[in-house]
């Protein structure tokens, strides 16, 4: 069968906001594929030098991405429903990531969608000047754009898949 590989735009007051949320949908899609059919017992199964898991790897691209439309895009504290979403930090005083284990695949699906369908409904109804607008952090001496964050969780998210992928070949190969 023939396949299609073409960009396409998600709906948005701007069509080219609606491209990059595409961009962003088309990452997560391939994200879920890398877990699809995921034994549970693998989910919590930890690379010995890392100890990153799986289940950690998808709590931190599910956090990062609410960190960088509340702190960066809206400039805005997390609501309620957010913080209850992520009650573990989402790195240790070390810099490594929090373990984050004990939890089934469908709690992190649950942020991962919930913190998408955030950002979307945040997106969606931007207008290309704001999308584009500078944000000065004065806590990390930068200036942001939304446009430059959907690239940023973009790549976050291809980085961490290939993570995934990696840490899914090894507890298969250690538990098999």
């Amino acid at each position: 069968m023939r396949q299609q590989r073409i960009a396409g735009i998600l709906p948005a007051h701007e069509p080219e906001i609606g491209r990059w949320l595409w961009l962003l949908e088309e990452a997560r899609g391939r994200t879920f594929q890398r877990i699809e059919q995921l034994d549970p017992a693998l989910v919590d199964w930890a690379a010995p030098e890392s100890g990153n898991s799986i289940g950690s790897v998808l709590y931190h691209v599910a956090a990062i991405e609410a960190d960088y439309l509340y702190a960066d895009i809206l400039g805005q504290p997390y609501p309620q429903q957010l913080v209850e979403l992520f009650p573990f930090d989402v790195r240790e005083e070390s810099g490594r990531l929090t373990p984050v284990r004990g939890f089934e695949l469908s709690w992190y699906i649950q942020r991962l969608d919930r913190v998408r369908s955030m950002l979307l409904d945040a997106l969606q109804g931007m207008s290309l000047a704001d999308f584009r607008r500078a944000r000065y952090l004065q806590e990390y001496n930068y200036d942001i754009t939304p446009e430059w964050t959907l690239y940023h969780l973009t790549q976050h998210e291809a980085e961490h898949r290939g993570e995934l992928a990696a840490l899914r070949a090894r507890a298969e190969a250690a538990t098999s």
